[in-house]
């Protein structure tokens, strides 16, 4: 099966309903419920292991609402705009509370922080809003590796015997997420340029 634009259906192009209430969408919120819980059981609780499988949970329901709107048409317009809200929420979120519990370095915090503050503001100056871009492969890819690096960092602090082993796999899979982050950060703000070239243009032709 594949794993990047799994259940896509050869020959039926992907479109993005007006519906709200779908199956991705569920997912998706449950995907933002779960960032609480985490910061939750990791700040108030100290219970890693708990922490573990909220993230594996939040890392499946995206591949999972990703799979069902592909395979039976459940794609919305919602969907594309809280799909990567959640993405970004969920990495920040989990960074910050890793550096609050002494986990994590605050500069893997500035890595993570530092692109998304760039889009953030080129997206506030040249659309006013959302860019309405399509989520990239390489930004999926990260948000995976990001997603997988955490739990093996988390399990390297529990005394399983092979917190040094989980440590190294651990940074290795954050370190290829880092740099996959950064660019698909590039590929996201050269796409921002040009459909704000063409945004101008499309106004001015209009005006």
């Amino acid at each position: 099966m594949r794993f990047i634009g799994a259940g896509a259906r050869p020959g039926h192009p992907l479109v993005d309903h007006d519906r709200m209430f779908t199956i991705p969408n569920l997912l998706t919120v449950v995907r933002f419920m779960g960032v609480p819980l985490f910061i939750w059981l990791v700040l108030a609780q100290r219970e890693y292991g708990a922490g573990v499988i909220v993230l594996v949970v939040m890392a499946g329901t995206d591949w999972i609402d990703g799979y069902i709107a592909r395979r039976f048409d459940q794609a919305s317009k919602l969907g594309r705009v809280l799909d990567p809200i959640a993405d970004r929420l969920a990495l920040l979120a989990v960074a910050v509370t890793l550096v609050i519990a002494g986990v994590v370095h605050w500069l893997y915090l500035a890595a993570l922080v530092v692109p998304d503050a760039i889009l953030l503001v080129l997206t506030l100056f040249l659309f006013h809003g959302h860019p309405d871009l399509p989520v990239s492969v390489v930004g999926k890819v990260r948000t995976g590796l990001l997603l997988l690096g955490t739990p093996l960092l988390l399990l390297s602090r529990l005394d399983t015997g092979f917190a040094g082993q989980l440590l190294a796999a651990a940074w290795v899979v954050l370190g290829l997420g880092l740099v996959g982050h950064w660019i698909a950060a590039y590929n996201y703000f050269w796409a921002m340029l040009r459909k704000g070239r063409e945004v101008e243009q499309h106004n001015g032709g209009n005006g």
